[in-house]
């Protein structure tokens, strides 16, 4: 780390860095009263250990210099393969990872830099040479091969009229053993129904040199450039093979699909690199019951991640640093986690390297990922399956966290939906490993409809996040209104499980001090998403929560 200073000269730092940054687009006013900010030195000096003294230092504005510095560490970043982003493997993430550990270090929290390996892509080469010539923007695709192929491309079961429903590749029958005979055959395969893993294994199994992913082109959402993760398959196993692939918008696999189209494509081999997972802990009276949360650090490599996911982690990290001081029942444990976007690297990697004893401890895990999306829907992770039925194994005790959540959107008038339990999102090796998890959700890509306009304001027909793993994911994309109403319920729940986690694993703990805070029963999900389609703001096709770069 660099030189040491306190917290709230960071702050100062953070407010200085970010002068001239352009206002927040606010979506809609959601109809809540918050309680006027304290000033930063007390909040840092004293024991925030009741709601009104919690929500009083966890203000937006404070939440607001996170994001600032987040897009200033990024339009700092002269990375030499992806300047301008915070990306795993970057300058950026680095930067990011000294941004906050040091504002917890400051503050005199535990800190902890849990090494993650992660794998590390360079830019790829798309290039069509026949009928027309065209160099095409693309991407790599986790759990790509890597090698340069040129040679014909081989459209595989698409569908570019009508409807343009697509099963492409998704079965071993749809690729032509007998069209995959020349030295340097590309697939080229239409995204849909499966996930990208599938297609990815069945193209090698065929002979495919290469595979080229093109989106769907079946709504506004699925026209742009598709880059995934394709790692996974549908059943949920390792996708095995090791040609490059590579991605490409509807427009563009439109263009490589006329006859004798040719192409040229060139994934360079990926490296190795380490990056850091930030944890942070306050010790408890009880160190054997472990309250956790966290929330993915790194962006896409495109640009700067300010909802997805600057927004998650600047919400905790100010509720963490206003909860330093706190003396609680639970022990108190943060985290930051590192490659989310290459598929839930660095989660996946902290839990896999606990011992059962350690996973034993911990009382539950909460996941805070893209809270503040532009043309949102405030939403919460359906353990209860009210809405969806999940796709993921349940814990019980998951119920209790849902209904902490909804609860206190209900007791401050903020009408919820239900996001689909998935474990698409960094809670998964925590679902996985049996801890029960909940969190918070505002969407991806997924269109509102007219329903969710009415209800919660913004545009129907155009994505909850427009800037969704686009350069435009700045300090302007982002709703105040949803930060501020989502950073309070983070603090929220935190607090309230730092006193007693009786409701979720039985563990008895004390009452919050304080007066006592009432919340009413849950209202209940307002229903608006057409099951099964979305997901609740998130494609079904996804093998994570963000794995979509376009």
């Amino acid at each position: 780390m660099n030189e040491r200073r306190t917290a709230s000269a960071r702050r100062t730092a953070a407010r200085t860095i970010a002068l001239g940054t352009s206002g927040v687009m606010i979506a809609l006013a959601l109809p809540i009263t918050t309680a006027t900010a304290a000033p930063r030195d007390s909040c840092d000096r004293r024991h925030n250990n009741t709601y009104a003294k919690l929500l009083e230092c966890v203000d937006l504005e404070d939440v607001l210099e996170h994001q600032r510095a987040f897009q200033k560490i990024a339009e700092n970043s002269d990375d030499p393969v992806y300047p301008g982003s915070r990306a795993a493997g970057t300058d950026g993430y680095s930067d990011s990872v000294e941004y906050v550990a040091g504002l917890l270090e400051d503050a005199r929290m535990d800190v902890t830099l849990d090494p993650v390996q992660i794998t590390f892509n360079f830019p790829a080469v798309l290039r069509q040479l026949t009928p027309v010539a065209e160099e095409y923007e693309t991407g790599v695709f986790t759990g790509s091969g890597s090698g340069t192929v040129e040679g014909t491309v081989v459209p595989v079961d698409i569908n570019l009229t009508g409807d343009r429903a697509s099963t492409s590749g998704c079965e071993a029958a749809d690729f032509d053993a007998a069209l995959f005979t020349g030295e340097a055959d590309i697939a080229l395969v239409q995204r849909g129904t499966c996930n990208f893993g599938d297609k990815a294994f069945f193209a090698d199994q065929a002979g495919a040199e290469a595979i080229i992913i093109f989106n769907q082109g079946n709504a506004p959402d699925r026209e742009a450039l598709i880059v995934a993760d394709a790692s996974s398959r549908t059943d949920g196993s390792p996708a095995v093979y090791d040609i490059p692939v590579v991605g490409a918008s509807f427009a563009q696999g439109e263009a490589l699909a006329q006859p004798g189209a040719t192409a040229f494509v060139e994934v360079l081999p990926a490296e190795t690199r380490t990056d850091y997972n930030v944890i942070a802990e306050v010790r408890g009276r009880d160190r054997d019951n472990v309250v956790m949360a966290g929330a993915h650090l790194d962006s896409v490599t495109v640009g700067p991640g300010i909802n997805d996911n600057g927004s998650g982690s600047a919400a905790l990290l100010e509720t963490a640093l206003s909860m330093a001081s706190l003396k609680p029942h639970n022990t108190l444990r943060f985290a930051w986690w590192a490659a989310e976007e290459q598929g839930l690297v660095g989660s996946t990697s902290y839990v896999e390297k606990q011992p059962q004893e350690e996973l034993d401890r911990i009382a539950l895990y909460m996941n805070y990922d893209m809270v503040a999306s532009p043309n949102y829907v405030p939403m919460v992770y359906d353990s209860d399956e009210s809405t969806w039925d999940a796709s993921a194994t349940i814990p019980a005790g998951s119920t209790a966290i849902e209904d902490l959540y909804e609860s206190f959107y209900t007791k401050v008038g903020v009408p919820y939906d239900d996001a689909e339990y998935s474990g698409r999102s960094d809670y998964q090796a925590f679902i996985n490993a049996g801890i029960p998890s909940g969190g918070l959700f505002t969407g991806a890509e997924v269109l509102k409809n007219e329903r969710q306009a009415e209800i919660w304001g913004g545009v129907a027909g155009e994505q909850f996040d427009p800037c969704y793993h686009l350069a435009c994911d700045a300090f302007e994309n982002q709703a105040l209104d949803a930060l501020d109403v989502n950073s309070d319920l983070i603090a929220f729940a935190m607090l309230t499980f730092a006193f007693s986690t009786e409701s979720v694993n039985g563990v008895k703990g004390r009452p919050v001090p304080g007066p006592k805070f009432e919340l009413p029963a849950p209202a209940g999900a307002e229903g608006t998403f057409v099951v099964p389609a979305g997901g609740g703001g998130l494609e079904h096709d996804h093998v994570h929560g963000h794995d979509v770069v376009s």
